[in-house]
């Protein structure tokens, strides 16, 4: 019993005459007559008593009239609720994101979407520059926060950006016992012959302008590079155990986790900007439209 044939049946109980009851469907005399003929046969029971022009029911028809109404009622009902479900904005919106205290400020604007819209929900992945742009390419991640040295403006033709108004302090991550903390900052000088641990992005020679290898110029060749690292986090755990000096950036550890280390800004003072892309032309989902439209009104007012 389809609910399509139960509406074709009600509009002919209501109008009393099949031929009206076409007309008011759209549907030709022989189809509809048709239709009624196969329920009646599916049912094993007469619905209606037939003249020359008009239609009534039977006993029978009186019973599925009321159960046919009662069936359109709940489907109609289900259907708005399932509908309303559906208008309701929800999904998920995926941002790739390099360890910054910047994130902060895109947590401001989650925070502001979510009590709008409750069901969206976001998805932070971590990694550095190269292996989320080639995810934010695939289509994978819808936006991502890009730390130089990657110069987001070097692929403008591909992304929309925007810039976060911040900027995140390279310096040295070490112990507070350290004789080098009692300084203030960190000169080329003090680390000669030191063991450092730097992100491996940061010394990555394919990004044009490293501002990481101009600070260091000639003597970047003769650092003591001890280790490398992707998450600061790790590389504070081997500072802690003297394995070797962190460079990396300002308020990230000492801010979020009990620790013994402090951090000492390089002298000349060295600075990134932080940025946000997304692929131009593309269709987005509805929740990263919203996130989309949100970034335009906070930052596009605040940091023009």
């Amino acid at each position: 019993m389809e609910i399509r044939v139960l509406k074709y049946f009600l509009a002919v109980a209501k109008i009393g005459n099949i031929t009206k009851a076409a007309n008011s469907m759209h549907l030709t005399q022989p189809t509809l007559s048709r239709q009624l003929q196969d329920l009646e046969k599916e049912l094993g029971q007469k619905l209606f008593v037939r003249s020359n022009h008009s239609v009534s029911l039977t006993p029978e028809g009186l019973i599925l009239r009321k159960r046919a109404e009662e069936i359109i009622e709940l489907v109609e009902k289900t259907e708005y609720e399932f509908n309303s479900i559906k208008d309701e904005i929800s999904g998920d919106i995926y941002i790739g994101a390099g360890e910054t205290k910047s994130i902060k400020l895109i947590a401001d604007i989650m925070s502001r979407l979510k009590s709008n819209y409750p069901k969206i929900k976001f998805h932070i992945v971590s990694g550095d520059s190269e292996d989320l742009s080639e995810k934010l390419d695939k289509g994978i991640l819808d936006f991502c926060i890009f730390i130089q040295p990657f110069e987001v403006e070097n692929y403008s033709n591909k992304y929309g950006y925007m810039n976060l108004g911040e900027k995140d302090v390279w310096g040295i991550l070490l112990r507070d016992d350290d004789p080098l903390a009692k300084k203030e900052s960190i000169r080329i000088g003090d680390l000669k012959n030191l063991p450092i641990l730097i992100s491996r992005q940061a010394i990555k020679k394919t990004f044009e302008n490293n501002p990481i290898l101009k600070w260091f110029g000639d003597d970047f060749d003769n650092l003591n590079i001890a280790g490398t690292y992707n998450l600061i986090y790790n590389a504070a755990i081997m500072t802690e155990n003297k394995i070797g000096y962190t460079l990396g950036l300002d308020r990230l550890i000492k801010d979020t986790i009990e620790s013994p280390l402090c951090f000492r800004p390089l002298e000349p003072k060295l600075e990134v900007e932080i940025n946000i892309a997304w692929k131009k032309n593309q269709t987005f989902s509805k929740p990263a439209k919203l996130f989309l439209d949100e970034l335009y009104n906070y930052f596009g007012k605040q940091h023009k």
